[in-house]
């Protein structure tokens, strides 16, 4: 194991701790199980171009793609050093 493969190891768990903390950021969308049964009500969020949580999901989908991104090279790189 080389440091390329060390420094790429600790980034992929970086940047899914970084979608674990994002994710756990942002609010629910819906009432749950509760509401499907009890028939509850949505509350009208759709309005909100810019509010915290449409920051937090689109910076989700950027942490997502790194992890793709990063998972894929990790495979190659030790592909390839091997």
């Amino acid at each position: 194991m080389n440091a390329l493969e060390i420094v790429s190891g600790v980034l992929l768990i970086l940047c899914s701790i970084a979608i674990i903390v994002l994710v756990l950021f942002q609010e629910s969308k819906g009432n749950g199980l509760s509401g499907a049964i009890a028939g509850g009500e949505m509350m009208g969020n759709e309005g909100r171009s810019r509010s915290s949580g449409a920051i937090l999901a689109k910076y989700t989908k950027y942490a997502a793609i790194a992890f793709f991104v990063l998972a894929i090279l990790v495979c190659v790189i030790s592909v390839y050093l091997k």
